[in-house]
């Protein structure tokens, strides 16, 4: 972030919080769909592993959002403020957000809301609808006539459900 005239990082522009918010976005449906793809792996479909499987996404993306926030902390490199760290940190949100609809499967399967066996396949299309309706805003953001935008969405939403495959088989 920019230095203010005040000495301190100045708010993010406008350009920047919308970064900030696909990047989370985008980062968060991915590890989701990822976290579920590799805790699944092993057919432990019981409503109580759903629920330790709700926790440990929660976690994780947790953690990685402190080391996100730490990593673009250490990396300016410039005079902070004592509580810059926890902005830092603060902004990225976005990633724990994204994950939350799949923490709520998840932890729906846990609580007998829906069956616990094959919850991560609605997991999945909840997460690859995630991604194309970013690749869809950032299309239209970015002033693209509605088809090229839903191409663009469908896109995104593809190269998402590679990258969620290569992490499945990678695990």
């Amino acid at each position: 972030m920019a230095d203010s005239t005040a000495g301190g990082p100045a708010p993010p522009r406008h350009s920047e919080a919308r970064e900030i918010v696909l990047f989370g976005g985008v980062y968060g449906a991915v590890l989701a769909s990822s976290m579920v793809a590799a805790l699944t792996r092993y057919g432990h479909t019981s409503s109580d592993v759903r629920g330790y499987d709700a926790a440990w996404v929660l976690v994780t993306a947790c953690a990685s959002a402190l080391a996100h926030g730490y990593a673009h902390y250490i990396a300016e490199r410039a005079p902070h403020r004592r509580w810059d760290v926890l902005i830092a940190m603060r902004n990225e949100w976005p990633l724990v957000a994204a994950v939350l609809p799949t923490v709520f499967l998840l932890a729906g399967a846990r609580w007998g809301w829906w069956p616990a066996k094959g919850v991560e396949y609605a997991a999945f299309v909840l997460n690859i609808v995630i991604l194309f309706v970013l690749g869809l805003l950032t299309a239209r953001w970015s002033a693209r006539s509605w088809p090229a935008a839903v191409l663009l969405g469908t896109g995104d939403a593809l190269l998402g459900l590679i990258v969620v495959v290569a992490n499945a088989f990678i695990k």
